[in-house]
């Protein structure tokens, strides 16, 4: 008799999440926050069930033998070490929709709070007071919303706040303004947004450009009535300036509910007033819970059948072809390649042309993996090969799979097409080379390259004339940050040049910017693959 796959649940899940493995599989439970518990119990497992309070590092995969899935019940993986996972050959999966709809609410509910000044209300009371003229509040009948981010949850906070009759705008430089209509807002500058809104809530990612988006700057372009709320990511609205703010009465109040660092304590603000603050709840309701926990469920049950996996976040995993699968990280680079060189416009289409010999295999793996890349960059939420089709809808952008066996120079190559609404194309090509599977860049925009893709690039476009290597040289050696490679592409005919910089570390950005004013490059992207 065939032993059944073993999977361990490492924290208290819903009931629901046992009834979506089925009867198929060994269920044994532990305490994941005991260390020793843990690194025993895991030992022998085929997978590992967590939410946010059992760590899976470096350490305990190392002790799992068999372990081949981790799934986070919710949607952020800091407790997981992905490129620990990745090197064991572990697929980690996650629930990226579970709790959009929780998070989405909350916002909404802590603009109400702010609006009504419930929370200090009710301290009030409990204290034995009755102040009602000292909180009184104001409507949000045709105050003017401004949302950071309009991806799945910026989205849906837009539409329940029609309902008050709000008038809504938006910054998100990938979104188009019909999709902007669409949800009926209207899309501006973020400047325009700070200045007009009466409340700004904001949805990013967090990546190095948006740490401290909303920073003591930001501020001070705001109404000194205005509110500002954070439910998406610690560490998007600078802590300190927050408070310097709404100490001197340069903003009116704020609503938090994700820190820099959690648990958190002693920050400055969270005590006064004019502050609405909640310890990370944005997930925190029995249906995002239960939601997560059936997903997660049944993507182990799909890794652990073989299947395709659609919420794997490190690796595609499923029945992809084997002569396909070194793509599939390839097709995900240039993704985020295509998208670092869209300069903050908006796609309106991608296509994905797929050719040479493994045209003629199923290649719709490619598709999504760059889909993942182009979107993974400029929305808050987790991208996956299920989701990224479902973002591109939601965007307004088109996309398209194209296949043929013909190529010039390689035995196969992935070209990425982005067009832009402004209607200029972006076109990013690559291939994978020899027996280590090499990722090579080939492509860009015309310009021909052979390669290889690395974590931190630099791609500049400019007219070529004397001086130019040696002035980025300069700037970039000025800068402590080391040169590993460089490969430049001439049109002759132009006298144009590409010039492609694989660097040791990440560069600031205003080395970026100073390499683009001496060269005067009429196209310039940092690209930053290590995270």
């Amino acid at each position: 008799m065939t032993e059944k796959p073993v999977v361990l649940l490492a924290e208290q899940l819903s009931p629901a999440t046992v009834d979506a493995l089925g009867p198929d599989f060994e269920i044994r439970q532990t305490d994941g926050s005991d260390r020793d518990q843990l690194l025993t119990a895991i030992t022998d497992v085929d997978a590992i069930l967590v939410r946010s309070a059992t760590q899976v590092d470096a350490e305990a995969i190392g002790a799992a033998s068999k372990l081949k899935v981790i799934a986070r019940a919710g949607v952020g993986l800091d407790n997981v070490d992905i490129k620990a996972a990745t090197v064991a050959g572990v697929m980690v999966v996650n629930a990226p929709t579970s709790n959009i709809i929780s998070a989405a609410e909350l916002t909404v509910g802590h603009i109400l709070g702010l609006a009504r000044n419930i929370s200090a209300a009710d301290a009030s009371m409990k204290a034995g007071e009755w102040k009602r003229a000292e909180y009184s509040g104001t409507e949000l009948y045709e105050k003017t919303i401004g949302i950071i981010g309009l991806g799945r949850i910026g989205a849906l906070v837009a539409e329940r706040l029609r309902a008050f009759g709000t008038d809504i705008i938006a910054y998100d430089p990938f979104v188009t303004s019909v999709r902007a209509s669409q949800l009926g807002a209207q899309l501006v500058d973020l400047d325009e947004l700070l200045e007009r809104s009466d409340f700004v809530t904001i949805h990013m990612p967090r990546t190095p450009d948006t740490m401290g988006m909303l920073n003591a700057e930001s501020f001070k372009k705001m109404k000194n009535t205005a509110c500002v709320v954070n439910v998406a990511r610690g560490g998007l609205i600078d802590e300190a300036d927050l408070d310097v703010a709404l100490r001197a009465g340069e903003i009116a109040g704020a609503a938090v509910d994700v820190f820099v660092k959690e648990p958190a304590k002693n920050v400055p603000f969270v005590g006064l007033k004019n502050v609405v603050a909640t310890p990370h709840l944005g997930a925190s309701t029995t249906e995002a819970q239960e939601k997560a926990g059936i997903a997660v469920a049944r993507s182990v049950r799909l890794a652990l059948e073989g299947d395709l996996v659609p919420d794997a976040v490190n690796i595609a995993g499923g029945s992809i072809d084997k002569d396909v699968r070194p793509g599939v990280p390839l097709a995900e680079k240039l993704g985020r390649i295509l998208t670092a060189l869209s300069k903050d416009e908006a796609l309106t289409r991608v296509e994905v042309k797929v050719a040479g010999e493994i045209a003629t295999k199923d290649v719709t793996s490619l598709k999504l993996s760059a889909l993942k890349g182009v979107f993974t960059d400029v929305v808050s939420d987790k991208v996956s090969y299920v989701n990224a089709p479902v973002i591109a809808e939601q965007r307004g952008v088109k996309v398209d799979l194209e296949t043929t066996a013909e190529t010039e120079y390689f035995r196969n190559e992935t070209i990425v097409t982005g067009t832009l609404s402004t209607g200029e194309n972006i076109v990013v090509g690559g291939t994978v080379t020899g027996p280590k599977h090499i990722l090579k860049l080939t492509n860009i925009n015309g310009y021909d390259f052979e390669t290889p893709i690395t974590d931190y690039m630099l791609v500049l476009e400019y007219e070529d004339r004397p001086g130019m290597i040696a002035a980025m040289g300069t700037l970039l050696g000025t800068a402590s940050i080391n040169i590993a490679g460089m490969q430049v592409s001439r049109d002759e005919n132009t006298n144009r040049a590409v010039s492609v910089l694989a660097l040791d570390s990440a560069a600031p950005a205003e080395v970026i910017e100073s390499i683009k004013k001496v060269v005067s490059a009429s196209r310039a992207a940092h690209i930053n693959l290590a995270d």
